[in-house]
């Protein structure tokens, strides 16, 4: 089975080799057909040194820890 991969932004590098990176995803409600954003934060583990802002990919992995189970496999995009 291939491991998920999402495009995130970082809010928060604050942890030692830890970012929380926030995926956004447009859905549609099923009835009225109106689009609207979810997103969900992930912790995932990094030996890249992001900072806030970053645009990053992550995957899923072994798990580090209790909540970090996701790795930081590229920065796409760096904060300005």
């Amino acid at each position: 089975m291939p491991k998920r991969r999402f495009i995130g932004q970082v809010i928060s590098d604050k942890m030692q080799k830890t970012v929380v990176v926030k995926v956004e995803k447009v859905k549609r409600h099923p009835l009225y057909k109106k689009t609207y954003k979810v997103h969900k934060k992930y912790h995932a583990h990094d030996e890249l040194g992001c900072k806030v802002g970053d645009t990053v990919l992550i995957e899923e992995s072994r798990p580090y820890s209790k909540t970090k189970k996701w790795k930081v496999v590229q920065i796409i995009e760096r904060a300005t």
